[in-house]
């Protein structure tokens, strides 16, 4: 930026209604948090590469630090039962909310600290059931962290839960541990790696699918839509749609109206992931046409039916049909606007979508461009 505008922001003769400019700002003057510059009670971290942050990373990051710790005991160490209560509940909390960073965020520290009492407080059986919980409090961490936090601290969390989850030695729990570590590996961009992590998890449940437990089949049935999305962004539309199918063939065994807890499993989430699948290969049409079939309503995690819309404003994208783009990106906003602001791909498709609004759209592209942290 020239000296001049700095003078005139400097001056207050203008103002900064840019969240990408406020970043860089920050970065240069080396602040962490934006509210020093905008004098804002509401804190806006920013990570040292300009990432949007959150603010629950700083208390959840001291958490990890310190968890595996011996620290203050608590009053009396709760049970292996209420722990994993406590984490289901959390859960529900992640896909109910429109704010899933904010309200959950909030919850993460205190239980880091508890699980890890917990598992200190028992042994044999009911430690391996502490173990088993605190792997899927982990994996909540890590879903939480994805995209706002340094990477370092994403994979703590994410071999955190793969470690809870040997100890709790239960095939379910290392099977959500590969599902989990699959979905670092492709973020990674270790594609293929991550298609043969989901496969191993698929191997561990094989054997007890007939006896049709939903949990099992939940899971199963989530590895399989992590395969595809993989192989979708990998170009591979046959081994996609391959997964896609068994995906499918799990689905319709689970009881109606079953949901899994973490991954949102069910016989809905099949046709969600093939639109993210016709989005990864390129293939807008075909991720429009399984988007017709949809109702947003009908999703029942707030997350994924932002996700879903998310989905179709890329598809629209992919044809240059800006006006629905923006539509589509707008909704998905509105169901969710932390499911949305912090992921990386809707900002940058908020940003192009803002620069090729027509006129009478310009304005309103360029307003939710700036809500999700991107100069029009």
């Amino acid at each position: 930026m020239s000296p001049a505008w700095l003078k005139k922001i400097e001056s207050g003769q203008r103002p900064i209604h840019s969240l990408t400019h406020l970043v860089r700002l920050a970065q240069a003057l080396r602040l962490s948090d934006l509210s020093s510059l905008t004098g804002d009670p509401v804190s806006i971290p920013v990570n040292a590469i300009g990432k949007l942050s959150h603010p629950a990373v700083a208390e959840i990051r001291a958490a990890l630090h310190g968890a595996s710790l011996p620290s203050t005991p608590s009053l009396a160490p709760i049970t292996p039962e209420a722990l994993k209560a406590r984490v289901d509940s959390a859960w529900r909390l992640w896909h109910s909310s429109t704010h899933q960073r904010t309200e959950v965020g909030s919850l993460l520290p205190g239980l880091i600290h508890d699980a890890h009492v917990c598992i200190r407080a028992h042994q044999e059986g009911d430690r391996r059931v502490a173990h088993a919980a605190t792997g899927d409090l982990y994996r909540l961490v890590q879903r939480l962290l994805a995209h706002i936090c340094e990477p370092e601290l994403y994979w703590i969390a994410l071999d955190r839960g793969r470690a809870h989850s040997e100890e709790a030695d239960d095939p379910r729990s290392l099977a959500l541990a590969a599902w989990s570590t699959a979905i670092g590996q492709r973020a990674a961009g270790y594609s293929e790696e991550a298609v043969r992590t989901d496969e191993a998890g698929m191997d561990l449940l094989r054997e007890t699918l007939e006896g049709g437990d939903p949990e099992v089949l939940g899971i199963y049935g989530a590895l399989n839509l992590q395969a595809a999305v993989s192989c979708g962004l990998d170009g591979l539309s046959g081994d996609a749609e391959r997964y896609l199918e068994a995906a499918q063939h799990t689905a319709e065994r689970l009881p109606a109206g079953y949901t899994h807890s973490q991954s949102a499993f069910d016989a809905s989430n099949v046709a969600l992931h093939g639109v993210t699948v016709g989005v990864g290969l390129l293939t807008p049409g075909e991720a429009l046409r399984r988007a017709e079939a949809i109702s947003p309503t009908s999703v029942k995690s707030l997350e994924r039916r932002s996700r879903l819309l998310f989905d179709i404003a890329a598809g629209h994208h992919q044809r240059s049909e800006t006006t629905a783009a923006f539509h589509y990106l707008n909704q998905a906003h509105r169901v969710s606007p932390e499911g949305v602001r912090y992921i990386p791909l809707a900002r940058r498709l908020a940003a192009d979508v803002a620069k090729a609004a027509p006129g009478p759209l310009k304005a309103d592209a360029v307003e939710l461009a700036e809500a999700l942290g991107v100069a029009a």
